[in-house]
């Protein structure tokens, strides 16, 4: 075997376990939807748990960012906002626009799904090394970038 045809062979083994990967993640998203409201859809936990990591954000910046239409961004931010998880408020650099920031009870719920995403992903990766570990970070940014 060539050394072109083994990287090959070992990038198709790469692409199957990523769709593996993003499989799970899916129904992982869909649980921790679940967790956070009973009617919580995934595409609404994305862009909820965006706005809990940026801290405040508004719905231009999370439409560019999962390259969604403005309007399907409004209706979930709605919806988060009807379920207490976040709160529309005044930008105080531009008072005609609005920003999006996690309400306590949407801060609190976000950071025990977290708690149970770190707890799974410790299971599953604590024999590995923090230098092991660190490596898979910057290949899945390598991933994530291409």
């Amino acid at each position: 075997m060539s050394p072109d045809s083994a990287v090959d062979e070992a990038i198709l083994d790469v692409e199957q376990q990523l769709s593996v990967l993003f499989n799970r993640s899916r129904a992982v998203w869909k649980e921790a939807a679940e967790q956070v409201h009973p009617e919580l859809q995934p595409a609404g936990y994305k862009l909820f748990g965006t706005i809990v990591r940026l801290g405040e954000t508004n719905a231009h910046v999370l439409a560019e960012l999962f390259e969604m239409d403005k309007s399907a961004v409004s209706r979930q931010v709605r919806m988060l906002e009807e379920f207490g998880l976040v709160e529309s408020l005044p930008d105080a650099t531009d008072g005609r626009a609005r920003v999006l920031v996690p309400t306590a009870a949407g801060l609190e719920k976000a950071m025990a799904v977290r708690e149970s995403n770190k707890s799974r992903l410790r299971g599953a990766l604590s024999t590995r090394s923090p230098e092991d570990l660190r490596l898979f970070a910057e290949i899945l940014s390598e991933i994530s970038a291409a």
